[in-house]
């Protein structure tokens, strides 16, 4: 775990760090040629610049959101904002399917769009994978 990151979890109460924790572990293990890093204050996995995975705790849950998760068709996965992320939310580390987790985090690498450059084609997502 980089230091950013540690930093991230060493601040949370011991409840959220335990599901951050968990999330890291799985999200490591699935992803281990992805970048993480602390980007807009939460820890990220990045695929090539392309956003991909992260989590950061919210006022009553831990959020785990997928960029690219509404194309997964994954019934546990809830659309989140108003492009293609979706989002499961955790109150306690034994809540983390980590089969589910690790289809989710399969399918990432295989369905993605191109967050990177969302800015250059002012607001369009084009599908990459």
């Amino acid at each position: 775990m980089n230091k950013d990151i540690q930093i991230y979890h060493d601040a949370l109460l011991e409840e959220d760090r335990a599901i951050c924790d968990a999330l890291f572990g799985v999200i490591s293990e699935g992803l281990p040629d992805a970048e993480n890093k602390i980007w807009h204050r939460h820890p990220v996995w990045f695929l090539d610049g392309n956003p991909i995975v992260g989590y950061h705790k919210l006022k009553s849950c831990v959020r785990l959101l997928f960029w690219s998760g509404q194309s997964f068709d994954e019934p546990c996965l809830h659309p989140e904002g108003s492009f293609r992320a979706a989002e499961a939310r955790y109150t306690a580390a034994d809540e983390i399917n980590v089969k589910d987790l690790k289809r989710w985090l399969k399918k990432s690498k295989k369905i993605q769009w191109d967050y990177k450059n969302i800015v250059k084609r002012k607001g369009v997502l084009e599908r990459l994978v």
